[in-house]
């Protein structure tokens, strides 16, 4: 039962959003023993001084509502280094972690084994553990053998998704296995399981199997047992979103060959189109509302409106842009603009009202502006070489491609990080992560530069840091004054000075 304090502690609840949080116990407690109002604006006033004020979880891929969005309290002037608060040997993996309340979630690879790390997010210490043993990566990607599939944590549950299948749930607090589910353990796409399991309501929503024998299950959250199998298509390398369709809760989700709609309560299929990006769809969906925004390599980006007439999802085409191909990573929407990075690594803004280009600046230490209509500008050592952000045809295998493709990261043939013809200005091209830090945008590379940038219609530059090693493939975790980053094998939490 909830007791009305008056305008001022209500309106300092609602403001931090604690009300919403997992410490809105101390509110129920407030309210059930009646405590004074002014003694909870103190404890609430401590609270907002410390490191964590304000701060937003990130309890699965791409965050609280999968759209790249954190809050972060941005300095009056940014410094010329960040401060590293720990660092810590954690595993080989490549999936980000999650972050709920004062609890970091970690899915990584050791000895063998595929491992399940909870953390205290202020020093790094271990909380609890558990392992179980399973097959690495193996074949082109084998360079990068750990998990790729990021944690999810819902109604006190932590579920991961193995590299080769193997679904675990958790309680988030104890380390307690609730149910694991080895049903498709050894079917996996050909570069491993990377879609990162999605929980709309009491189901947990997981893309299963290979390419030609998998699809879209749903299962119990509380047992984990089955309630309902789309065998559609196989399973791509992006991860699905949770979308409203009129009066229906639904999912949208990359496949192999399409992008398809599917009603959450039972798994009907809604809508599909049929949908290729080169040799596999890896970037995440993006939902705006009733806007659809999907991205790769060799289609440029593409927004639809997504409504119900008749009983039936239409799709009505907004827009698409062809100047800027994507492989692995998923653009951010911001204030009517999406901000992404492109397989050349160069960072873009698009006007998501129009679809047209506002800007293309390259990422790296020499990279200038580009503005719309100019070719962007890759550096090489001395030389800077014009090359359009476009995907072109490759002579190896007859599908569009960006020019200088030629995988080297986890997701790709070779698997051996960074580097390549495809990665100047900050490693392997076309796998970076942009996220909307509120007032600044970060974006990061794979060899573990962050750069820091302003959002608007022009690029500029608000700083950069070394903030990892190479194999830096997943996101940073950002949230209040904190900065947790994930290399191939460490973990590190940054600060400002």
């Amino acid at each position: 039962m909830r007791r009305e304090f008056g305008p001022n502690v209500d309106n300092l609840f609602e403001r931090t959003g604690w009300a919403s949080q997992p410490w809105n116990l101390f509110y129920s407690e407030v309210a059930m023993f009646r405590v004074s109002p002014w003694i909870a604006v103190v404890v609430l006033q401590a609270l907002a001084a410390s490191p964590c004020a304000f701060a937003q979880d990130w309890p699965q891929w791409r965050g609280a509502n999968r759209d790249g969005k954190a809050t972060f309290e941005a300095p009056a002037e940014w410094p010329k280094e960040l401060v590293q608060k720990w660092k810590i040997a954690i595993g080989d993996g490549v999936a980000t972690p999650a972050l709920v309340g004062d609890r970091l979630y970690v899915f990584t690879r050791q000895d063998g084994n595929e491992v399940v790390r909870c953390l205290n997010a202020a020093d790094g210490s271990e909380v609890w553990a558990d392992k179980y043993e399973a097959e690495g990566v193996r074949g082109a990607a084998g360079g990068f053998s750990g998990p790729r599939a990021s944690p999810t944590v819902a109604g006190g549950k932590v579920i991961t998704f193995g590299s080769q299948g193997t679904l675990s749930c958790y309680d988030a607090a104890s380390g307690k296995v609730l149910w694991r589910n080895t049903q498709h353990v050894g079917k996996a796409p050909r570069f491993a399981t990377s879609s990162s399991p999605l929980v709309v309501g009491a189901l947990c929503i997981v893309q299963f199997g290979t390419e030609r024998d998998g699809g879209v299950a749903a299962l119990d959250l509380a047992s984990g047992d089955e309630k309902w199998k789309w065998t559609g298509d196989g399973p791509a390398y992006g991860s699905p979103v949770a979308i409203q369709v009129g009066e229906t809760a639904a999912i949208v989700a990359p496949t192999d060959k399409n992008m398809v709609i599917l009603a959450a309560a039972d798994g009907k299929e809604l809508w599909k189109i049929g949908y290729e990006q080169g040799r596999y769809n890896a970037a995440t969906p993006i939902v705006d509302g009733t806007t659809l925004i999907y991205a790769g390599p060799t289609r440029g980006s593409t927004a639809q409106k997504i409504e119900m007439q008749g009983g039936a999802v239409e799709a009505k085409p907004l827009w698409t842009n062809s100047e800027h191909s994507v492989q692995f990573n998923t653009p951010v929407l911001k204030d009517g603009m999406a901000y992404g990075i492109s397989n050349l690594n160069n960072v873009f803004c698009i006007e998501t009202e129009s679809g047209k280009t506002l800007w293309s600046a390259p990422l790296g230490a020499a990279g200038t502006e580009q503005r719309s209509g100019e070719r962007p500008t890759e550096r090489r050592g001395d030389d800077a070489n014009a090359q359009q952000d476009r995907p072109r045809e490759t002579p190896r295998d007859g599908q569009r491609a960006e020019q200088g493709d030629r995988p080297r990261g986890p997701g790709g043939p070779g698997g051996r990080g960074p580097g390549g013809r495809g990665g100047r200005g900050g490693g392997r091209g076309g796998y970076g992560s942009v996220v909307d830090a509120g007032s600044v945008l970060f974006a990061l590379v794979p060899t573990g530069e962050l750069t820091v940038f302003a959002p608007g219609k022009e690029f500029k530059k608000l700083a950069s840091y070394k903030v990892g090693e190479r194999g830096t493939y997943a996101h940073p975790v950002v949230s209040g004054k904190r900065i947790f980053i994930k290399d191939q094998d460490s973990l590190a939490l940054w600060q400002m000075p």
